[in-house]
């Protein structure tokens, strides 16, 4: 069997006998996706969702304050946009929001568009142009991003019911109006991206970050989970603390990355309904566990091994112990954030690194307990732009290739007595959530 895996601006081959194949695992086809995401988003903006005095969600147009309704009044608009790091379709969002903006009679000058950052760092002039598209030209002025270690741009708003500080960007109630945008797809901690998460960790201080990405060494902190994760409780409490009226458009992509669905309105209504599109097309039914899961981090996502590390811990959750989980993605940007791959660095071990993590918490630790959780019940090995020994310091093997990392792990297993290693796919598997064995 012969499959190409995406990497950079090329191809890669893979070959192995068809017998070994498990399953080839990605998100679900969509059908009458157009190919304008235009034209969904207008959609979406015409029918937004509401919420009912009981606290019901109502589906969109029964109940949800129109855009028009909502600019309404508004002099200073404040529009949330994801990073570079996220797939969503932040020009076509902005491109369809323009039109109620100049009805509104809100000029550009009464718009800023605050780059949700969270703890990344800021946007390059080269990221910029990505996000903004082809209104780059028009709105690059318009666009600054956040800095969660400017104490000086934040406002200290409360605490969570898990004790979580909330200190949010000052913009956000300098503005009469927010519009939080962003896209909704299976998050290993968070549960799911998209809504509240614009705000935590979006535009949050550094220290509210840390705080709240603690919670994901919380067992109940996963992928698909919103139900008693501590790390969702956390971005929902922080909510009610903001009293600026928000607005919100949330996609959902499908796995050509085009926008398959959206929903506007209330935050946290568009959020619940944009969540239930995403299951549909993300969560993935699988057989059964495999002996080697072959997981690539697709564009966006390959940026560094801190984004990439989502790849690793879905292709976990369908891995037996003793297996080899191949990581596939080039790393184009290095590791990302160096706390993490430091603190792996110098434990003895996984379950040292794990030791270590619950004794003294910082930010990016969350990641090494996650990646060590792993390495301590499975080789991991990656093809990527890393060095060897930049790997081996976090417990990862180097491979050249898709084929050399396959044709090794294969050996090993052969050599352990399983003839017949099984091996799952997941052409996508930032967003590919395996749902093992859904029947038994």
């Amino acid at each position: 069997m012969k499959i190409g895996i995406p990497y950079l601006d090329r191809i890669l081959p893979l070959e192995f006998p068809e017998e070994n194949l498990l399953a080839i695992a990605e998100p679900k086809d969509v059908t009458g996706v157009p190919s304008f995401s235009g034209a969904v988003l207008a959609e979406a903006l015409e029918r937004p969702y509401g919420i009912t005095a009981d606290g019901a969600r109502r589906d969109g147009g029964e109940a949800g304050q129109s855009l028009a309704e909502f600019l309404e009044g508004g002099k200073r608009i404040l529009v949330i946009i994801n990073d570079a790091t996220r797939p969503t379709p932040t020009a076509a969002m902005l491109a369809a929001l323009m039109p109620a903006f100049r009805k509104a009679g809100v000029p550009n000058k009464s718009l800023t568009l605050l780059v949700a950052t969270g703890a990344h760092r800021a946007p390059t002039e080269d990221e910029y142009r990505q996000i903004l598209g082809g209104l780059y030209g028009e709105l690059r002025g318009r666009a600054v991003h956040h800095d969660a270690r400017k104490d000086g741009d934040m406002v200290e708003l409360g605490n969570t019911r898990n004790g979580t500080p909330i200190l949010l960007n000052r913009r956000i109630f300098e503005a009469d109006r927010v519009i939080a945008t962003g896209s909704v797809e299976p998050h290993y901690f968070a549960g799911f991206t998209g809504g509240r998460k614009a705000f935590l960790p979006g535009v949050a201080a550094y220290r509210s970050i840390a705080e709240n990405h603690k919670r994901a060494l919380s067992e109940a902190a996963r992928s698909l989970a919103l139900e008693g994760n501590p790390v969702h409780e956390d971005m929902m409490d922080a909510l009610p603390l903001i009293k600026t009226p928000v607005f919100s458009l949330m996609a959902v992509l499908d796995k050509e990355q085009r926008t398959a669905a959206a929903a506007s309105g209330d935050i946290m209504a568009s959020f619940y309904a944009a969540v239930e599109k995403a299951r549909q097309i993300f969560c993935v039914p699988v057989a059964a566990k495999a002996d080697i899961v072959v997981s690539v981090a697709k564009f966006p996502m390959d940026i560094d091994l801190y984004q990439s590390q989502k790849a690793i811990d879905n292709g976990a959750a369908a891995l037996k112990d003793g297996g080899v989980l191949i990581l596939v993605s080039s790393c184009r940007d290095g590791i990302g954030d160096e706390s993490y791959a430091k603190l792996l660095s110098q434990a003895a071990s996984p379950v040292d690194a794990i030791d270590r993590i619950h004794a003294g918490y910082r930010l990016g630790y969350h990641k090494a307990a996650k990646m060590a959780a792993v390495s301590a019940r499975a080789t991991v090995m990656a093809v990527t732009e890393l060095s060897p020994e930049r790997l081996a310091g976090m417990f990862i093997e180097s491979a050249a290739s898709p084929q050399a990392a396959l044709d090794n792990a294969l050996a090993r297993l052969r050599e352990q007595g399983i003839m017949r290693p099984k091996i799952l796919i997941l052409p996508d598997g930032c967003v590919t959530v395996p749902d093992v064995n859904p029947q038994g």
